[in-house]
């Protein structure tokens, strides 16, 4: 998980990966947007790549990108961890805060 943030962690990557959240893509579909050579744009990819949030597929010349399948998932069912915390943790305010107000009631 440690290289898919890495990888997430640079805005070009980013808005590769939203890119081809759109479909299938060349590297050179991919590099327009972006005042970069084709080569740092094949860099950003290889790191997607290694970070198993995209993959290639040669055709010919051309080596289309695509989402990988699952990629998110594991970065998913940590936020789901999170989450769950999250919402634990306000029940428990909740809890808190609906007691103290109960209290101020009672004495009034």
């Amino acid at each position: 998980m440690d290289r898919t943030f890495a990888a997430l962690s640079d805005p070009t990557r980013r808005a590769i990966l939203s890119r081809l959240a759109g479909g299938e893509a060349t590297v050179m579909e991919l590099a327009q947007p972006f005042a970069m050579s084709q080569p740092a744009i094949s860099r950003h990819l290889r790191v997607l790549a290694e970070a198993g949030l995209i993959t290639r597929r040669v055709e010919g010349a051309k080596r289309p990108c695509r989402l990988a399948p699952g990629a998110i998932a594991e970065i998913d069912r940590w936020l789901d961890v999170l989450r769950n915390a999250l919402e634990t943790n306000y029940a428990r305010l909740d809890d808190v805060l609906a007691a103290q107000t109960k209290e101020r009631k009672d004495e009034l």
